[in-house]
Parts: C-alpha cells; structure tokens; sequence
C-alpha cells in the first residue's frame, strides 16, 4: 500500500500534465532549445546524444519518441538522426536528418538525455553511429504500432554499437520490433531479448533488467540501479543514464514524463 499510494499520486500528475499538452495546438508548443546540448564552437571534443521526449497528442500518454545527435571532433554542427511518421504516406522519407536541433524541446515536451558520451569515449563510436544510421533497413518506412518506428530505428543503432550501453525507457513502444528477427540482442548490448513481431516478448540484460512485453506495454524490474518500470508511467528509480565515467550523472528520473 505504501508504494501503491505515491503511484497512483505520481500517474495523476503526469495524466494531468499530458492532458492539458495533449488539448493544445501542437504547432504553438515550445520546439526551442533545451539547452543539453553543449555549443560546438565551444566545444570541440566529439559528442554523441540520445534522447527521449513524450510524443504528441493522446499517443503521448503511452509512448516516447527518440532520437540520436552527432557532432564529430572539430565539427561546428550537430547531425540529427530521427525517424517520423508524418509525410511517409505522401511520399517523404521516414529517416529524417536535421529536422531540428539536437536537444529541442518535442512540441512541448523537455527531452531527457538518454546517453552522453563526449571526447574519447565518443570519438571512435560517431563513424559507427552513422554507419548504422545508413543500414537502417526501414528508411522509407513507418508504422506508429507495433512498428517500425522511431524507437525501432534508435534501438537499431543502439544494436548495432553496443558501446552506447542505450537503455531506452519501457514507453520507447516499436523497440521491441526486430527487423527480420525473433531474437537478438537488447538495444544496450548486455542481453538477450525474444519478441514476435513487436508485440509480445521478454527481454534479460544487465541495462534493462527483467522487461515483460505485452501487446507492446513494458512491465520490468531493473537491478542496476534499481528501478520499476511501467507502460504509460515509464521509469522510476535514479538515472540510468550512459555518460564518460567521468562526468558522473546526478539526474533522477522519476518524473513520468522522464521517458517522454
């Protein structure tokens, strides 16, 4: 009962909050700047960003959608990788690159950074980030439920270069749809994860803990660190953000809207 009550507390807040972005005209929604992302022409060391922000109008009361930032050493901008369902139906591709900034406000929505890695922690990885980014195999390709979606493409990429360790969140819904595949690895690459087209499935991994896929809902427990996660709520427990070891995370993320 203890840990029901602040549960129910925590889902109404959140509820509320996406109620009252949810009845808003998207288009006048705040898309500035986060300010997450540090200035390339301050900072020079390369950089890579996952983020996660709660996606627009009711779909944003189950799901997040996700993106990845590039800046290579020296580089006096940042690519933005993300893939979008709006305009696929007429033509557009699905994979889109610097539709925005990198850490931008999701119409409204603060992101929050999944993964952080700068200097030399990031420097071998930005080529394979963008390699993985080009075999995307859905480029022109989107289907909101159960996928492929924005969060199959980032998970895709975290796939493919495991030293990411991304743990995306339970709300990532489309993370879970294996292109090709009924097994394969868990996008942070320290586990093992089963799945029928998206829709069922169990994921293991030292990131991700025990996740229980049901009709693309999230249900799991996390060991490191500890944390409960929970479709529409999201994850509750201290960041499990990937970041240099040496910039050590401080951020808790119990916020529903944490993971979008």
């Amino acid at each position: 009962m203890k840990l029901v009550v602040p549960l129910v507390l925590l889902a109404a807040l959140a509820g509320c909050s996406l109620l009252e972005r949810a009845r808003s005209n998207f288009w006048e929604l705040e898309r500035g700047s986060s300010g997450q992302a540090p200035d390339p022409a301050t900072m020079r060391e390369p950089i890579i960003q996952v983020y996660a922000a709660r996606t627009v109008g009711w779909r944003g009361f189950f799901a997040v959608h996700t993106w990845i930032s590039v800046k290579p050493r020296d580089a006096d901008a940042y690519t933005r990788y993300e893939v979008i369902g709006w305009g696929v139906d007429r033509g557009a591709p699905a994979l889109r690159v610097n539709r925005s900034g990198p850490d931008n406000h999701w119409f409204g929505d603060r992101p929050d950074l999944l993964v952080d890695l700068r200097g030399d922690a990031a420097d071998p990885l930005v080529a394979r980030v963008e390699a993985a980014v080009a075999s995307y195999p859905y480029p022109a390709s989107y289907r909101t439920w159960p996928g492929p979606n924005s969060n199959t493409f980032t998970a895709w990429v975290g796939r493919s270069v495991p030293e990411l360790r991304l743990k995306l969140p339970p709300t990532a819904i489309g993370k879970d749809f294996l292109p090709g595949a009924f097994a394969d690895r868990t996008p942070s690459g320290t586990g093992v994860q089963v799945s029928l087209f998206g829709l069922t499935g169990l994921a293991v991994g030292w990131e991700e803990g025990i996740e229980v896929n049901l009709l693309t809902l999230n249900f799991g427990l996390e060991v490191k660190p500890p944390a409960l996660k929970l479709p529409m709520i999201g994850r509750i427990g201290p960041s499990g953000r990937h970041q240099d070891p040496e910039r050590p995370s401080t951020q808790i993320s119990g916020r529903a809207g944490t993971d979008k």
